[in-house]
């Protein structure tokens, strides 16, 4: 009995003490020097709001960029459906979310919502009646924007056309349908005050904080999660897995992350979703450039890549550096024995486009050459491109790339993907039908 007592003692300790370093881990900013101070203390520049050529406009138009900023139209819309109705899908590995109808419809939408309500909603996850909202709404990141900020988002939302559109029903296994639980996750993880600027930063980086941290929540999706699908800052936007996509190592690491791209190509990148030399972003990444990051003014652009470089690098060992130097011109040359399938389904779907050298003739959008995806070893979002196709926005139109899950087997995009990244990138991937099935899985 005595022993018993002693192993459940120590067991309680090893649980109390792995909780304890998930919740006392760092916070998103506490990488920077210097200690930062309330908003109202600050003397600098107030990084929070928008740019100072929309001051002066209506809240309206404030909150239509601030609500762009924060990129909730990616999440709150489905593909080919009304902006802000819901419905997107968030598949998880214990069941499915579905994102809810946020336009000023007073029975399926938020009409009804007052600015307490919108308020308890962004800063703390709690909706109307006392629900609780799960984290896939990124609250926790959200809860750093000022009151202000929220309001103008709730104003521009609330000018919308009111829509009538009943959301899916989340399909969550016991006990993560448990709503009420999420107290306990926010009482752990969400910090519940709004953004405090650094003085000892320029006023550059603290708005690129800004924007990063409370508005466009890069973390979310770029910074690994713990045991408890919280952000572990220890490693921030060293990567993770994002609605089935990879986002990549964003730190400065100059292998596996950006350290080694120029000034130019972050801007170019940010703002357009793509850059000569480091390829084209997609999935997730590309939603937000195309309904978020896009619209930013080059001010902001540039404080977000003020503030990305001064996040410390940590290397993924996992992601070589890319190979930058073209594929041969013909086909006979650089191929991967044994891989027969792939180059044939390669020289039938993908080299007009894509070309035999992984430099597009056509669309500078589609090179291969350079970029993080072929040069993945896990051939992630290769797979992902393949089975879901890519729909892009660019300043010449739009840039698409058919999906072709239904046209090919899970061992021909495997066969197709690792013959791409083979001929393309450093390391030549191994991916399985298997894990395309599950790829398949993961795709909303």
């Amino acid at each position: 009995m005595r022993r018993l007592a002693v192993a459940f003692l120590v067991l309680g300790l090893i649980v109390f003490g792995i909780v304890g370093w998930m919740v006392l881990g760092p916070g998103p900013l506490s990488f920077a020097k210097g200690s930062p101070v309330a908003l109202a203390s600050y003397t600098g520049l107030d990084p929070t709001g928008v740019p100072a050529g929309l001051k002066n406009a209506s809240l309206v138009k404030r909150g239509e960029y601030l609500t762009r900023a924060a990129d909730c139209e990616a999440c709150h819309t489905v593909k080919g459906g009304e902006p802000f109705t819901g419905g997107l899908a968030f598949k998880l590995p214990f069941g499915t979310l579905y994102s809810p109808n946020i336009t000023p419809d007073r029975e399926t939408g938020i009409g009804n919502w007052n600015d307490a309500d919108f308020l308890n909603a962004m800063h703390k996850g709690i909706a109307p009646g006392g629900i609780r909202l799960y984290p896939a709404f990124p609250y926790a990141s959200y809860t750093m924007m000022t009151d202000g900020d929220a309001l103008a988002i709730k104003a521009f939302l609330f000018s919308l056309p009111a829509r009538h559109v009943t959301g899916s029903a989340n399909t969550l296994a016991f006990p993560f349908n448990q709503r009420w639980l999420m107290a306990f996750w926010s009482a752990f993880f969400n910090p519940g005050h709004r953004f405090e600027p650094n003085p000892t930063q320029s006023p550059q980086w603290n708005r690129g904080a800004y924007l990063a941290e409370a508005m466009a929540h890069c973390g979310e999706c770029h910074t690994p999660r713990n045991l408890m699908q919280a952000m572990d800052h220890r490693r921030k936007f060293s990567g993770a897995v994002a609605s089935g996509w990879k986002a990549y190592n964003i730190t400065q690491d100059k292998d596996s992350g950006i350290g080694g791209w120029s000034e130019a190509s972050l801007n170019s990148f940010l703002s357009s979703g793509h850059a000569t030399g480091y390829g084209t972003a997609s999935g997730p990444m590309g939603e937000a450039v195309d309904k978020s990051l896009m619209y930013l003014e080059p001010g902001d652009i540039a404080a977000l890549v003020t503030y990305l470089r001064s996040v410390p690098a940590i290397s993924d060992s996992a992601l070589p550096a890319p190979r930058t130097a073209p594929a041969p011109a013909s086909p006979k040359e650089g191929t991967v024995a044994g891989n027969a399938r792939g180059k044939a389904i390669f020289a039938g779907a993908c080299a007009s486009c894509h070309d035999w050298t992984g430099t597009s003739p056509i669309l500078s959008y589609a090179t291969f050459t350079g970029g993080r995806a072929v040069n993945d070893p896990s051939a992630r979002n290769v797979v992902q491109a393949i089975v879901s196709g890519v729909t892009r926005e660019s300043a010449d139109g739009p840039v698409s790339m058919p999906a072709f899950g239904h046209a090919y087997s899970d061992i021909e995009i495997a066969a197709v993907a690792n013959y791409v990244t083979a001929r393309f990138g450093a390391t030549p991937s191994s991916v399985t039908a298997k894990q395309v099935a599950d790829i398949r899985k993961q795709t909303p």
